[in-house]
């Protein structure tokens, strides 16, 4: 680890590099990074408040991967406290250690750096990375991923003029650090005081189209608190991509997006030269906001006639109706050449029901939330490397139940087991008034149904087992039910948690360990050369370097 004024000589002759594509014999190419997380000012809704920037940047940089690129990303965290970064939607086969969440990777200290080894294997698609730790995620560091498919993979739609990504989402003017002893103290955050298009506010940001053109839009809701509704005014929007799956291209007016949900759409310049708005506003909520953005045509005559378009505001079944529309596209390739569909999911005996329902709590006094009862406390060392160095007393296997239980909640560190090689049918229970969003670490799975009302075996009756999408990111609707089936191909400690941050930081979320008696470096990866210790994990070795 580089530290004091070694690590600023470093860090000064990295960052004056540019961004190397280096392509090594026999290996799939690799793209290097070097970003420096600092602390600065923006005023993303005219108030000056303290931002995390990624080399000066708010939002962070873009990263532009090909299917099975590898990713060296070394960051030095120039902030007064641990920083970590995940990367919501890469898969890391094989390698929870680089997931950089809480329970897999230790927190790289202040002056320190660590360089995360990613791989996009067999991936495609839109993505996004953000800061796991301490609520630093309301105060930015995030920023877009996307993941072009190899140049001999056929894509089932033609080259888009250009490809632009909106990072949309809810925002608060409170410093991160204020927001956080608010949820410490019990109390709520209240609503959000505006929204984001890429770090703006109102008309903040423009998209530039020429007239005829499509062009890519990558969706990516990277809130907070609220689910989001994105429409342009007087275009529609044709559906291509939803996180890695290529889906049934349907045309859309406007699209429901939910926390940590992405979204890929074609939008084609076919009006008359003038500015649009692109809207974004938030949905079952009991105020509406909005905010947007611009889509300059570079004929414009000035603004665009007539006002801006309405959306959807509460309504639940417009949103449920609309979510089944969206299919996988089973005769597109995905990062293979052969069709999505040659995959028969619904064909698959599932080995296992996981049925998991969400909870708020009271707890000694304060506001927790919890998952079949349990509400998750991150413990002193990294579940991943107390599990590697088998560190006695961290955690145990089995602490959450695979069903709900009656009782109250309880506060412990929270660990679900699971065997390779299973496929699951996982079910999500919403018995709360407010939309649930969940997402799954190292894993895509099929959402194969949802409804209203309780789940019951019955409930399989209506399941789509032939073309329904594979995502990362899931919705679960107020007092209704969702379902997917997900084969554990994937060793690892994987965080299953609430896209909702207050409600994941207060203890909605868990860990699957996904086992294997194996050592094979087929199944796993070993713990990463330069991978960092704390907690009960000090004084360990990791490998040789």
């Amino acid at each position: 680890m580089a530290r004091g004024a070694g690590a600023v000589a470093l860090l000064s002759f990295l960052l004056a590099l540019p961004i190397l594509s280096v392509l090594v014999a026999g290996e799939d190419p690799y793209r290097f990074f070097t970003w420096n997380v600092t602390y600065g000012f923006i005023y993303p809704l005219g108030v000056k408040q303290q931002g995390i920037l990624i080399n000066g940047q708010f939002p962070g940089p873009q990263i532009e991967a090909v299917t099975n690129d590898n990713l060296v990303v070394n960051v030095f965290n120039s902030l007064n406290e641990p920083f970590l970064l995940s990367w919501n939607g890469i898969q890391q086969r094989r390698n929870s250690f680089e997931d950089g969440v809480a329970g897999t990777t230790c927190p790289i200290p202040p002056g320190g750096n660590f360089t995360y080894n990613l791989q996009a294997k067999d991936q495609i698609g839109t993505y996004f990375y953000f800061p796991s730790l301490a609520f630093h995620k309301a105060a930015g560091g995030f920023g877009g991923i996307r993941v072009l498919s190899r140049p001999r993979i056929p894509v089932p739609f033609p080259p888009p003029a250009a490809d632009y990504t909106a990072l949309i989402g809810d925002w608060y003017k409170t410093n991160h650090t204020d927001l956080r002893y608010m949820l410490d103290s019990g109390k709520a955050l209240g609503f959000p005081d505006g929204l984001l298009i890429n770090g703006r506010g109102w008309n903040g940001y423009t998209f530039t189209v020429q007239p005829g053109q499509t062009y890519r839009f990558r969706i990516t809701n990277v809130g907070l608190a609220t689910s989001l509704n994105f429409r342009i005014q007087g275009h529609t929007m044709k559906l291509v991509e939803v996180e890695g799956s290529h889906t049934v291209q349907s045309t859309y007016s406007s699209l429901d997006v939910h926390l940590g949900q992405s979204y890929s759409v074609l939008v084609t310049a076919d009006q008359p030269g003038f500015d649009y708005g692109i809207v974004v506003s938030t949905r079952f909520t009991s105020k509406i906001i909005s905010t947007a953005a611009v889509l300059h045509y570079t004929n414009s005559a000035g603004k665009a006639p007539g006002p801006m378009p309405g959306g959807p505001t509460t309504q639940i079944d417009w949103s449920l109706n609309q979510a089944r529309t969206i299919r996988w596209n089973l005769t597109a390739s995905g990062p293979r050449p052969n069709p999505q569909g040659s995959y028969h999911y619904g064909q698959v005996n599932t080995t296992r029901t996981i049925r998991l329902a969400n909870s708020a709590a009271t707890i000694n006094g304060k506001q927790r939330y919890a998952v079949n009862r349990v509400s998750h406390v991150n413990p002193d060392t990294p579940l991943k490397l107390a599990d590697y160095y088998k560190i006695p007393g961290v955690f145990s296997v089995g602490t959450i139940s695979g069903s709900p239980a009656s009782g109250g909640a309880y506060l412990q560190t929270s660990v679900m087991g699971a065997d390779y090689r299973g496929y699951v049918e996982v079910v999500f229970e919403n018995s709360e008034n407010e939309v649930q969003s969940w997402h799954i670490d190292g894993y895509a799975f099929w959402v194969v149904g949802m409804n209203g009302g309780q789940w019951s075996p019955a409930s399989r009756q209506i399941y789509n087992l032939r073309d329904g999408v594979s995502r990362y990111t899931v919705q679960v609707y107020p007092n209704a039910w969702t379902a997917i089936y997900m084969p554990l191909d994937n060793v690892g400690m994987w965080n299953v948690r609430a896209e909702n941050w207050a409600r994941q930081y207060l203890g909605q979320q868990f860990y699957l360990r996904v086992w294997t008696p194996s050592t094979s470096w087929r199944d796993e990866f070993p713990i990463p050369k330069n991978a960092l210790l704390c907690g009960r994990a000090v004084g360990r070795r990791t490998r040789p370097l």
